[in-house]
């Protein structure tokens, strides 16, 4: 449920793109998709990020997405679409598009490859906040930007308006802590494995991948976290593990996650496009086992 201290939601999955065959976005699959993750734990959705294969989809397809989302559980559920780019300027033409299709929020990620100054930084930010009205996610993953939010960019940053909320795939729990305790900024984990840590340093939710195939789990681990229940938490938290090493282990978790759909017959494939590969027979038959032995599929 969206608040002022979950201004996002609590579960929000990084949704994947469906596609068909010859590559063409499927947008009646990703409505479907929407649904099942709205129907199964996800309060939230995030759209065009990296899971949804964000790099290799285009504007076009980008708003088209993005209304179809809305129009489909746009009532039931916060919308963030992907405004993350190492093109400050498509960024922002990302960020104003965004608004214009009628999302909730903008998720905004740091510059990569090109490896900016920590002003550069902050003024990438800033020009996204400046492109709409929307509440903005930041987004922090320096493990494939090869480039993090440095302290003093962070503070500068935080002090915007229309920053809401950071999505933390850092790893780095006691730094998350620190920011949180000196900042108005809202926490989520960025990271399915440390969500319970990170909810425990006072973040309020998760951007997840493996919400896609174990959504309830994750609502109700938080849900256990937040009434005090530490037994009960860590108790999900130990039957979401091996699903989540199943999704994320193998390949990339937008290879595995668009498999996990397919498996639990919410899409009727699994292709991506280049440079990702669709999971092999190999892998989806491993995703499959998992999900039948955490019961998670008949």
């Amino acid at each position: 449920m969206t608040s002022a201290q979950r201004p996002f939601g609590t579960v929000l999955t990084a949704m994947v793109t469906p596609m068909f065959d010859d590559g063409t976005i499927d947008i009646e699959g990703a409505q479907n998709v929407a649904r099942y993750l709205v129907d199964h734990g996800s309060d939230g959705l995030v759209i065009s990020g990296t899971t949804g294969e964000a790099p290799t989809t285009h504007a076009p397809e980008k708003e088209d997405l993005t209304r179809a989302i809305v129009e489909a559980v746009g009532d039931r559920a916060t919308i963030v679409a992907g405004a993350g780019s190492n093109d400050t300027a498509h960024a922002v033409m990302m960020a104003a598009q965004a608004k214009e299709c009628g999302a909730d929020g903008v998720l905004a990620l740091t510059p990569y490859y090109s490896k900016p100054s920590q002003a550069g930084v902050v003024a990438h930010f800033k020009a996204i906040c400046d492109a709409s009205d929307l509440p903005v996610m930041l987004y922090d993953i320096p493990g494939r930007t090869a480039l993090a939010i440095g302290d003093d960019a962070f503070d500068q940053i935080s002090a915007i308006p229309t920053v809401t909320a950071l999505k933390d795939a850092t790893g780095d729990v006691a730094q998350a802590k620190a920011r949180i305790e000196r900042s108005d900024v809202v926490w989520y984990s960025g990271d399915d494995p440390l969500t319970l840590e990170f909810l425990r340093v006072g973040a309020v939710g998760v951007v997840s991948v493996v919400s896609h195939v174990a959504g309830e789990w994750v609502r109700d681990m938080i849900a256990a976290h937040d009434a005090g229940n530490t037994a009960l938490a860590d108790e999900l938290n130990e039957r979401i593990a091996p699903v989540t090493d199943a999704v994320m282990s193998p390949g990339p978790g937008a290879t595995m996650a668009k498999a996990g759909m397919q498996a639990l017959g919410v899409l009727s494939g699994r292709h991506m496009r280049l440079p990702l590969l669709p999971a092999t027979s190999e892998e989806y038959d491993s995703l499959t086992a998992v999900l039948i032995a955490a019961g998670l599929k008949n």
